[in-house]
């Protein structure tokens, strides 16, 4: 390279450094008039293209680049990871594999090639692709991530863990990987991290690479933090997204048109959530459209929802663009994200715009922190008006509580006893049926506590994953408890799931991230719960549900409160009891099981944003 092409080169790359791509453009479009061959030039440009958000013209640029230098391998790398960014997976291996063509050591394509892999279901040979891709560069960090991906995807988390961890040593700066690394040590209640983690949890995401917010809920009650990292990801993934491109209508139609997008339409605890609201919805008012890019295709929740859609589109496969262009076919007015920055979110859908009004609803359980996501829906209890400035969207409050629920849902009558889960025939059972990430030494100090002053009483934990439940085991003999005092329940379906809560007396609730569908479900069998609520959305959802279910006794003002309500009810039967059926009789009238209320609470909440839009207003807060 000429010295004079350096001295562009580095003037485009400042450029690019200071987030002014219009600067970097035209700088490469210059030059590239007496240099239209310029292969670095085209590249510089791709990525400034890339840089706005403007993918009609970096796909351009990506291809001028394979066009003038079809045997590198880097050329075919560049394009297949913009293919790969956009959700045109299988373009993307194309790519991947022509790089391979050019080049069969060239371990970044192996490493690439196993992440679209991943993307499509295919983990298996993913993790061969990594193997390859380590061995011609034993040194590439990245590949050790996703390995980390791979074996975590497969419930191998202490190997997922090593990976991640690899990684980071690799790679320091590498702050995805040590967030994963925090996140998959949680699921195994393996605490050994967590005095690391509070010692790096101010910049983590906040500062260096962004790194999703999802995985760190568990680890921190910190909304400003999750809003930072939130919108950062966002920023650097999506911009600010795409302005919708079509006319405003003159009126409203007949029908507003109403877009889910998710990938758990299927025995799934959205899904299952979600299904007295699909039923209840109301179909001379709305048409409801389900978007499916979900790897699992089949079950008996989805088979029934499927009968509550006017149209059902499967779009695993599917660019983000495509599904865009189809949501824009079928005149979706409302679009709604129901995953976020959960497990295959696909937020690059709403930053093409999928519709004129965009809403967070449900499956993230905080902001998305993206300025193209209008709304979201939430309550006075998980976001009181003093928390809304965590939200880069605008609240629609509903009046009672932001979760749906299914007034429908069987419970079948089983003859099981407490013996046929290991619990004793006497004695108080303590539960929580959470997930075991959610599970902290914080929460646990006080469950033993609880065991240590309850005489024959026991504690009921899920089973995540083995590692997790002998981790449990051995953090109970440290705290002077009887690891046997701990049982753990199997995963079962869902049905003999919530057939089982009749054994147990009262499920303890976890602090950060409480239980959301677990707390309903408990509710819904008679099972009552304490919650004590905290400060980020995830941390204060069993309250909201406790209240929606008239029981605002349930919830504590600190740990102690917690801890006092929990031994009262496990020293007084009588107390238990009375709740019990409490419970039971709350169900039949309180809020939080009321469907068909609930539907057109939500359905007010959907035209009032319609309307804002239709109006020419910009989003504001709106109350049901």
């Amino acid at each position: 390279m000429s010295t004079a092409m350096e001295k562009v080169v580095s003037r485009v790359e400042k450029a690019m450094r200071s987030n002014e791509p219009d600067l970097a453009i035209s700088i490469c479009e210059e030059h590239l008039k007496t240099n239209s061959n310029a292969v670095v030039l085209w590249d510089l440009l791709a990525n400034a293209h890339f840089l706005k958000k403007d993918h009609v013209q970096a796909a351009r640029c990506f291809e001028m680049v394979v066009e003038l230098a079809p045997q590198s391998p880097k050329s075919h790398q560049n394009l297949g990871m913009f293919y790969q960014s956009i959700g045109k997976f299988n373009e993307a291996l194309q790519c991947f594999q022509r790089a391979v063509n050019c080049d069969a050591n060239y371990a970044l394509a192996y490493n690439s090639a196993g992440s679209v892999l991943l993307k499509v279901g295919q983990v298996d040979t993913g993790l061969q692709y990594f193997a390859k891709a380590l061995q011609l560069d034993p040194q590439l960090a990245d590949a050790y991530s996703n390995m980390g991906n791979a074996f975590f995807i497969k419930g191998q988390l202490q190997a997922a863990a090593q990976g991640y961890a690899k990684a980071h040593s690799l790679a320091p700066a590498m702050k995805s990987a040590l967030t994963n690394q925090y996140y998959t040590l949680a699921m195994m209640c393996d605490w050994s991290g967590n005095e690391e983690f509070s010692r790096a949890a101010s910049t983590l995401g906040v500062e260096g690479e962004v790194v999703s917010p999802f995985p760190l809920l568990k680890l921190e009650d910190a909304p400003e933090r999750q809003l930072i990292r939130s919108q950062r990801l966002v920023m650097v993934n999506f911009g600010r997204g795409a302005r919708w491109p079509l006319p405003r209508p003159t009126k409203r139609p007949r029908k507003l048109r109403i877009g889910y997008f998710s990938a758990d339409f299927q025995d799934h605890a959205t899904l299952s959530l979600m299904m007295g609201l699909l039923r209840h919805h109301d179909h001379d008012k709305f048409e409801i459209h389900a978007f499916s890019y979900g790897l699992i295709k089949e079950g008996q929740s989805l088979d029934q929802a499927k009968g509550y859609f006017e149209s059902f589109s499967d779009v695993e496969r599917a660019s983000d663009d495509a599904i865009v262009a189809l949501a824009r076919e079928k005149k979706i007015d409302i679009a709604i994200d129901l995953k976020g920055h959960t497990k295959l979110g696909r937020i690059g859908i709403f930053a093409r715009r999928a519709a004129p009004v965009q809403i967070n609803y449900l499956g993230n359980p905080g902001t998305i922190g993206a300025d193209f996501i209008d709304y979201m829906v939430v309550d006075k209890v998980t976001v009181p008006v003093t928390h809304k400035k965590y939200l880069a969207e605008k609240p629609i409050y509903l009046p009672h509580c932001y979760q749906p629920n299914d007034d429908q849902r069987s419970i079948p009558e089983t003859s099981t006893t407490r013996a046929d889960f290991g619990l004793p025939d006497n004695g108080f059972v303590f539960c929580s049926f959470n997930n075991t990430y959610k599970i902290s030494p914080r929460e646990f100090d006080i469950w033993m506590r609880l065991l240590k002053q309850v005489d024959g009483s026991v504690l009921w934990l899920f089973k995540g994953n083995d590692y997790a439940a002998q981790n449990l085991r051995n953090e109970a003999q440290k705290r002077g408890v009887d690891p046997d005092r701990l049982v753990f329940a199997e995963k079962l379906s869902p049905a003999e799931h919530l057939a089982r809560h009749k054994h147990g007396d009262l499920l303890l609730d976890t602090f950060n991230v409480n239980a959301h569908t677990t707390a309903s479900d408990a509710l819904w069998t008679g099972l009552p719960l304490v919650t004590l609520p905290g400060e980020q959305f995830a941390a204060r959802v069993a309250a909201s549900i406790l209240r929606a279910a008239n029981l605002p006794e349930l919830i504590a003002t600190d740990e102690a409160n917690y801890e006092a309500i929990a031994l009262d009810l496990a020293r007084h039967p009588e107390k238990i009891e009375a709740l019990k059926q409490k419970v039971k009789d709350q169900i039949k009238t309180c809020p939080l099981f009321d469907s068909e209320g609930y539907t057109r609470d939500l359905e007010a909440g959907f035209e009032a944003a319609y309307d804002r839009y239709l109006n020419g207003l910009e989003p504001d807060d709106i109350e049901v």
